[in-house]
């Protein structure tokens, strides 16, 4: 790693970028929890997983619909794929001139369109943009490919209940402080969520063996050791076993060399009992990113750098670098950057619990649940 740890990279961060701020250090750790979820999001879409992946939707309690929970990212199935065509005037891409495009291939009526923008007048992209909405799905889109007088656009329908979440959790100790109670909430907050969006429930022996129970229609339960239970239910076609199944994956990133992926704290064993899939971002991941886009980038990358630092100065207008919006000529930079190097962006990642899984593991897992007959089960 170009640095020693992350702790210096986040000082390094805050002393070339967050001078101006009474707490540069503190301003540069946020900074650094924005970065674990576009690392994130990026993996995802270089994945293939563009067109299933919905950002802070909004979800049920399993059994308990009084109770909401937003969620960073949850991938969905897909209803329908369209593609439609813009007119590349300049102007903001809005809802509207989206759903006008798609009317001619789509019965959009059951939709209330939503007040996004997929690309406004200051070249920012929303992503995973959701232009409609209904009771049982989402209309959302993207770029499919950009040219000087046309953009060629993206719309898929998704149903509202997803089949996977992930979740971004980045808690440590700040500067001075050996304890902080906000560390451990956090985590139980995300343990919480994990615990109570998915059908697959978690109990434990007098002996501090995890099992997995999960409720068939005709109310039995169904109990078998938790992991064996879990993956038997993602590789199955059983309408009972998956129809209210979601996987729960939490990602996580030192802060302030508190923990490792095998020394945990207290907020690394909270959430490794809780999530289905606990990821690491290593220290030497993180730090890729940081140096090869934010600090030292080539030419190839600057576009990502300008993103970043216009997004952070003193006198910014606006935030051009999160996991919502971001700036376009950046999104595409970012693209390129995943897509080149996602052999060795894959090794950026541990897989904490289950142990002994491997990050390629999880991406099966996912297109596995991705190929199931939706339609069929909910």
């Amino acid at each position: 790693m170009a640095y020693e740890s992350v702790d210096k990279l986040q000082n390094v961060l805050g002393e070339k970028v967050f001078q101006y701020t009474k707490d540069k250090k503190k301003a540069a750790g946020r900074a650094l929890g924005t970065m674990v979820e576009i690392i994130t999001y990026y993996l995802l879409k270089t994945w293939d997983f563009n067109n299933s992946t919905s950002i802070e939707r909004r979800l049920f309690e399993y059994g308990n619909d009084d109770i909401t929970h937003n969620v960073e990212y949850s991938l969905h199935p897909i209803i329908k794929e369209y593609e439609v065509t813009i007119d590349n005037d300049g102007n903001s891409i809005t809802a509207t001139k989206i759903l006008k495009a798609l009317e001619e291939k789509a019965e959009i009526s059951k939709f209330n369109r939503k007040n996004n923008n997929l690309l406004d007048k200051h070249n920012i992209l929303r992503n995973a943009c959701t232009v409609g909405e209904s009771k049982n799905s989402l209309l959302l889109t993207s770029f499919k490919t950009t040219r000087q007088n046309k953009h060629e656009l993206l719309v898929f329908e998704q149903m509202q209940k997803p089949y996977v979440i992930f979740e971004c959790k980045r808690v440590g100790i700040e500067e001075g402080i050996k304890k902080g109670p906000q560390t451990i909430e956090k985590a139980k907050q995300g343990a919480y969520v994990a615990r109570t969006v998915s059908s697959l429930q978690k109990i434990r022996t007098d002996t501090g063996e995890k099992y997995g129970i999960i409720y068939r229609s005709d109310h039995k339960p169904y109990i078998k050791p938790y992991v064996e239970l879990m993956e038997e239910i993602i590789y199955s076609d059983d309408t009972e076993l998956l129809k209210k199944f979601i996987l729960t994956v939490g990602v996580v990133s030192n802060h302030g060399n508190w923990f490792t992926e095998e020394n945990h704290n207290k907020e690394l064993k909270v959430l490794a009992q809780s999530y289905d899939r606990l990821i690491f971002l290593t220290d030497n991941g993180l730090a890729q990113f940081i140096d090869e886009l934010i600090l030292n980038p080539t030419q190839e990358y600057i576009k990502v750098q300008e993103a970043f630092k216009s997004s952070y100065t003193a006198d910014r207008k606006r935030n051009v670098f999160t996991k919502v919006k971001m700036d376009f000529e950046a999104d595409k930079v970012l693209l390129k950057y995943f897509s080149d190097k996602l052999n060795e962006i894959e090794g950026w990642f541990n897989i904490i619990t289950p142990k002994g899984k491997k990050i390629t593991e999880l991406k099966n897992e996912l297109i596995e649940l991705r190929s199931k007959n939706w339609s069929e089960i909910l």
